[in-house]
């Protein structure tokens, strides 16, 4: 029986080593990419804290991208919900002055593209859609 308790014992811990390896790298990534989009809605003049709140974050993210909120509908249509969230990283992307080369990073690359996105000094959040808002006179 001590045999069988030891052996369960140790495959318990090897399971749990494994669980670390795996869940603590997802949680630095889930908290990059948090804080990340964090700096994103407020470099776009949006609340930060928006992020963590489900649905509202993405309404808030379509009026970054110069959409209206009742176009989060278009997420419940199978095959267009693709597309659809396509255009709105699309739309992110010209809303900060990148281009589709940056589109297609924060589509495949997104660890790398959205910490660019937010962090870089360089990289300014021009308008809804990359319109520049008229300067007041």
């Amino acid at each position: 029986m001590n045999e069988e308790n030891a052996m369960n014992n140790a495959m318990a811990h090897n399971i749990m080593a494994m669980l670390g390896v795996i869940l603590i790298p997802l949680l630095l990534i889930s908290l990059l990419m948090i804080i990340s989009q964090w700096v994103i809605y407020t470099k776009a003049g949006k609340p930060g804290w928006a992020i963590l709140v489900p649905i509202y974050n993405f309404i808030v993210m379509l009026q970054i991208v110069g959409r209206p909120w009742y176009h989060m509908f278009f997420l419940l249509i199978p095959i267009y919900n693709i597309i659809f969230a396509i255009q709105v990283i699309h739309g992110l992307s010209k809303s900060f002055g990148k281009d589709a080369g940056f589109t297609v990073g924060l589509i495949f690359l997104g660890i790398i593209f959205y910490p660019m996105l937010a962090f870089s000094k360089s990289i300014q959040y021009v308008g809804p859609g990359g319109v520049a808002a008229p300067a007041a006179q």
